[in-house]
């Protein structure tokens, strides 16, 4: 009985910790209830592309701590600090019993609030998360409850502790990210098939635009990968040959898991999530598809797409 209430205070003070980092002015505008468990809420997961301190791709100048903080909140660019891209952008339905995904491109077109049509990726860089959340709400048609910013050393932690994860690879993917392994980060080189994947590993899985192994790979491999390894992540949690592990390594977990975001869902919300996900069944990979590239290389996506895409991820 105690180890399980070390887990969730553990829990509960980690997600406090992640709630109290988030920018005020992107948590000021979203309109998540508290009850999440009962009644489904849609959470915007963004991932940037800009690069920890400790981290380097050769040619890349270097990330600032101080820059470092400013992004990973959220917040707008200001003082001297570049914002990275919104590298990833994915959609997550959760509570009253269901839990599915969608996922966008960064390349994807969409008019830019203040700013005009451009690249979904633009909206981090131009004016932080509040930037993006409204982007994709006008973009989609969709209202946003929560967002969750994703801490890339959280959750390379949160996957470790939970002992890796398994994942199949439908197709041979060969990619260097953070310079590859020579310069400090990941090379991968997966055949395909059923791979267990650390925690560096299954977030350069998640994380790799270019397959060198693979020509045709693409946005739409690249957002199904990353909603592969959230059910991945899923599996272990709930897999009953894990059940002692998961309780032994419970307050560790418990504290790694919101450590992999930077979120406006605290203490209250943030169990709430990680109930429905374990409830909520499992959906394929939902990913927009373009019609069409444009003139400076944006992915056109039809309005019908996009509201077949919101429908089945509102209403399954």
């Amino acid at each position: 009985m105690f180890w399980v209430l070390l887990s969730v205070v553990s829990f509960a003070v980690s997600s406090q910790i992640q709630s109290d980092r988030l920018s005020g002015e992107v948590a000021g505008i979203l309109g998540g209830g508290p009850f999440m468990f009962a009644s489904p809420q849609t959470i915007l997961v963004i991932g940037t592309d800009a690069l920890p301190p400790d981290e380097h791709e050769p040619g890349e100048q270097q990330t600032s701590q101080r820059c470092w903080n400013q992004n990973a909140s959220g917040e707008t660019p200001q003082n001297g600090c570049a914002a990275g891209g919104a590298d990833t952008l994915m959609l997550i339905r959760a509570g009253g019993g269901v839990f599915r995904t969608l996922s966008m491109s960064y390349d994807d077109l969409a008019t830019i609030p203040g700013y005009g049509p451009m690249k979904l990726d633009a909206t981090y860089s131009l004016g932080g998360a509040k930037l993006t959340v409204q982007t994709v709400e006008q973009f989609l048609g969709v209202h946003i409850n929560h967002v969750a910013i994703v801490d890339f050393t959280g959750f390379e932690n949160f996957i470790n502790a939970i002992g890796s994860v398994s994942l199949k690879i439908p197709v041979r993917v060969c990619s260097k990210i953070s310079g590859g392994y020579r310069d400090g980060g990941w090379t991968l080189n997966l055949s395909p098939g059923v791979h267990t994947l650390n925690g560096g590993q299954a977030l350069a899985h998640a994380r790799t635009r270019v397959n060198t192994c693979d020509v045709n790979y693409d946005d739409i491999n690249r957002g199904a990968a990353q909603q592969e390894v959230i059910s991945a992540i899923k599996a272990r949690l709930t897999d009953v040959w894990r059940l002692a592990y998961n309780f032994l390594m419970g307050p560790v977990i418990a504290w790694d898991a919101p450590q992999a975001f930077v979120s406006d869902m605290g203490f209250f919300i943030m169990p709430q999530l990680a109930l429905s996900a374990v409830i909520g069944g499992g959906s394929s990979p939902a990913v927009l598809e373009p019609s069409a590239v444009n003139s400076f290389g944006a992915l056109v996506i039809p309005e019908a797409e996009r509201h077949q895409a919101v429908k089945q991820l509102l209403d399954g």
